[in-house]
């Protein structure tokens, strides 16, 4: 299987493609959607279409995974995610590829076996269950890994794949 593991931003979209397969992870590719922040808004979302458009065409994923929204305290930085989550989710939609969501609770338990670990007990397992010798510089980078993992566990129980 495939995956296509997406943390969603509208300054910065982490992506990673994950092979899983007879429970081996092989990190293909993994990168960063990065937005110009005097860019309009329009613009900006336009630009998260169509690169994850280019993604999914170029490695072909079976399915896709998102983080769902985490509201903390800045409401309008929480509706600017919220809106290019909806892009993304759009993008699965369109190419029909089935696109899961979860949440940062579900993505620490599926890849540290703790839903309240920290950030860094996250990317120990990641670099660990992908075998890679190290994480890239961005978070949001890692976070998609976190994310693509949380799927490929997640699916092992599930009727949809």
């Amino acid at each position: 299987m495939r995956i296509l593991g997406i943390d969603p931003g509208f300054a910065i979209t982490g992506y990673s493609i994950i092979d899983y397969n007879g429970n081996k992870f092989n990190l293909i590719e993994s990168g960063a959607i990065k937005t110009e922040a005097k860019t309009s808004f329009p613009l900006r979302l336009t630009k998260i279409y169509d690169d994850i458009n280019m993604i999914i065409n170029l490695y072909r994923p079976d399915a896709i995974s998102v983080e769902e929204l985490f509201f903390n305290q800045n409401t309008k930085t929480a509706i600017n995610v919220a809106q290019a989550r909806g892009v993304i989710l759009t993008v699965g939609c369109k190419c029909n590829i089935p696109t899961y969501e979860y949440t940062p609770l579900q993505v620490k338990q599926a890849v540290a076996g703790y839903g309240r670990a920290d950030k860094l007990q996250v990317q120990k397992m990641v670099k660990t269950i992908l075998n890679i010798e190290s994480l890239p510089k961005l978070d949001d980078i890692t976070d998609s890994m976190a994310i693509g993992i949380c799927h490929a566990h997640s699916a092992k129980f599930s009727e949809k794949l």
